[in-house]
Order: structure tokens, then C-alpha cells, then sequence
């Protein structure tokens, strides 16, 4: 699963970074974390107030894949409490690292549902008692449910987005044998111009037909050439 950090990138409207650092403060939280989950690619991208060093640190170790916040909260279409979570072995290899860097395993995750099967997560922190939490959350549950679609729409408004909601994810090789199919070449040619078996043509051309939700191998292609992952000839 690869993990997009849309605060480093010039395509996306950068205000959002911004925002959440004002929304933080306003709300009196430790930190602010937008996750969006792209169904297609099977990526994760999104804006966070956490420190550059956990930031690395996170990517580095591969924890989006293991994330109980990512993929438990993901599940729920109500607030999850962090206090949820079965304090399992994911949990405690992400949230025992995340302390070292000053973030606490105190948290709330909001899940927003998109209209294109994404999902959009927010999440807050705050190290404080148990009972100031509580009161914390049921303060500001609210502001936090409207700002998690605001957010979460903001994203997906940006033409980057929601390209890549829009256009399936084909590996090289199913982009490489739709090109040959387009150019009018038979599955037994296109095998021995790849120097594979036409079986292992056909279940390239199966995958990529399931990605492009197409019932026909020409459909596929006419879809492919329309989403410009190959080119008419």
C-alpha cells in the first residue's frame, strides 16, 4: 500500500495544511491527521500535523499497512475512540513507536464516505487524563464530524485526486498487452511478441478487464484508451 503525504505536493491545494494547524489549536489537540483511502490504487494520501521525524519514521516502517486507525476505523461509519482498538500486536509496534515521538494512543478517528467508494479518516490526539477526553470529544464531536467532510471533499475536489479515484490502477504488463490488443494483435501474437504463454496473455487481460469493470476484452481497450493508460493506434 503506498502512502501519499498531499502536504508535500504542489498539485493539491495546500490551505488544507494550514487549516488543520489553525483547527488544532482552536480545538486545543495535540494533532490533526487526514487519511484518504483511494479503492483503486490501494493508497492511502492525505494531510497530518504530526512531526516530520514520525512522519518518516511511519513510511519508512511500512505502518500504514498495520495502522489500526487506517484500516479498523475504516470499517465504521460512526466515530471510533482509539480506546477500541484491541491493543494487539499492530497496535502496539505503531502506537508504542508513536510515543517515543511524542504522540499519544489517545485518539478519536472520524470516517467520511466518498461518492467514487473512497473513504476519508480524520483523526485527533491529545495526551490528557481519561476524563478530560471524554469531555474533550463530546465537545467538539461535532465540529469535528462537519470538518471531516469538508476536508475529506476539499481533497477529492483537487483534479489530481480525483484522476487517480477515476483511473484503474493496471500494472505495466496488463497496460503493455491492452496496447498490443489495440493494435489489432491476437492474443497468441501478443504472447509471442512478449515471449509468454496466450494463458498467461489471458489472465493479464482478466485482471484488466476486472480493473476496468469491463465484460469484454474490446471494452477494456476502449476504456483504457479513454482513461489515456494506452494510446489509440
Amino acid at each position: 500500500m503506498e502512502l501519499i503525504d498531499l502536504g508535500h505536493d504542489p498539485d493539491v491545494p495546500g490551505q488544507i495544511d494550514a487549516f488543520l494547524l489553525q483547527l488544532r489549536e482552536k480545538l486545543e489537540l495535540d494533532h490533526i491527521a487526514y487519511a484518504g483511502m483511494n479503492p483503486v490504487s490501494n493508497s492511502v494520501h492525505g494531510y497530518v500535523t504530526y512531526p516530520d521525524a514520525w512522519k518518516e519514521h511511519y513510511a519508512n516502517s511500512g505502518f500504514v499497512a498495520i495502522d489500526p486507525a487506517v484500516h479498523l476505523a475504516r470499517r465504521s461509519i460512526a466515530p471510533v475512540d482509539w480506546k477500541r482498538f484491541e491493543r494487539n500486536d499492530d497496535f502496539a509496534k505503531v502506537f508504542a513507536q508513536a510515543r517515543d515521538f511524542g504522540i499519544s494512543d489517545q485518539g478519536l478517528t472520524i470516517p467520511v464516505r466518498g461518492p467514487y467508494g473512497d473513504t476519508g479518516l480524520l483523526s485527533v490526539t491529545r495526551d490528557c487524563s481519561p476524563e478530560e477526553w471524554q469531555r474533550l470529544t463530546r465537545k467538539i464531536i461535532g465540529e469535528l464530524q462537519s470538518v471531516a467532510v469538508h476536508v475529506h471533499d476539499a481533497v477529492m475536489r483537487s483534479d489530481k485526486l480525483s484522476r487517480l479515484l477515476r483511473t484503474p490502477a493496471l500494472s505495466t504488463r496488463e497496460r503493455e498487452i491492452l496496447q498490443w490488443i489495440a493494435a489489432g494483435k491476437s492474443q497468441q501474437d501478443v504472447g509471442d511478441i512478449l515471449g509468454i504463454s496466450h494463458r498467461t496473455v489471458e489472465v493479464h487481460l482478466r485482471s484488466a478487464r476486472d480493473k476496468l469493470y469491463s465484460l469484454t476484452t474490446p471494452h477494456a481497450v476502449a476504456r483504457a484508451i479513454a482513461f489515456g493508460l494506452i494510446y489509440p493506434i
